[in-house]
């Protein structure tokens, strides 16, 4: 494994939906199985010798203070969105760097396949996605952030793609990413740009401040940059209602 890769986690999101969970601490310190969805996260990155982990706080940040891990605080998280938190963290886009959500747990083997990844800016995607929303009547599938593959490229990031050409291929974005240092600096000055002139809605959210990375990849894919998939076959669980967490009970048991 490429020790010189830093994770960054982004943490800083309240979790309504898991309230009362989140009435106390963070949607990232609920736990699975005695282990909260960041410590898990922590404890797979450590085995593959990822050691430089960030984590972005927000809502009740204070309560998450786990040793010798970077902490980065989006002190505006209750006006922004993820993509904020993301570039809170820009001063770590100094190597490779493997972003991750903080409301996801996987197997080993997920990080793995992310983190050998060669190209510039890779999306974790899973094909067959679908069925992994049966019952979910809380979270259902026009919430899913999904991409539109093309001759192994994405060509579209939103949420609630239904439909494609025959030559394309719908997938889920599973909140993990790869960047090279080139593409971080990419994203970064396209960033700066967008913060000193753009005004109003930006892609699917009502401005940059409030925009999701869905957002800022779109905007990376529009500029003509290439966006790869990054295909996961593993098991993934998306933690934001109770179901999710009996779901990923039963799955992770």
């Amino acid at each position: 494994m490429k020790t010189k890769i830093n994770a960054i986690i982004l943490a800083a999101g309240v979790g309504n939906r898991l309230s009362p969970l989140t009435k106390d601490i963070p949607k990232g310190m609920v736990k699975l199985f005695e282990k909260s969805l960041l410590e898990m996260q922590i404890d797979i990155f450590k085995q593959y010798d990822i050691n430089d982990i960030t984590i972005v706080t927000g809502y009740l940040g204070e309560k998450i203070t786990f040793p010798d891990i970077n902490y980065i605080k989006n002190k505006n998280f209750s006006l922004t969105n993820i993509n904020e938190s993301l570039f809170c963290a820009r001063e770590k886009f100094q190597t490779e760097s493997l972003i991750s959500y903080s409301d996801i747990i996987y197997e080993k083997k997920n990080i793995e396949r992310i983190a050998n990844f060669n190209g510039d800016i890779g999306v974790g995607i899973r094909l067959n996605w679908k069925p992994h929303y049966k019952g979910r009547t809380l979270h259902p599938t026009s919430e899913a952030e999904n991409v539109v593959i093309e001759n192994n490229k994405i060509v579209k990031i939103q949420k609630n793609i239904s439909k494609c050409e025959k030559n394309q291929t719908v997938g889920e974005f599973l909140g993990l990413m790869k960047l090279s240092k080139n593409a971080s600096d990419i994203l970064v000055q396209k960033y700066l740009e967008l913060e000193k002139s753009h005004k109003g809605k930006f892609h699917n959210a009502p401005s940059l401040k409030q925009a999701y990375i869905t957002d800022m990849l779109q905007e990376i894919i529009d500029s003509d940059y290439l966006v790869e998939p990054i295909i996961i076959e593993g098991k993934w669980c998306e933690i934001d209602t109770m179901q999710d967490i009996e779901y990923a009970r039963r799955i992770f048991k």
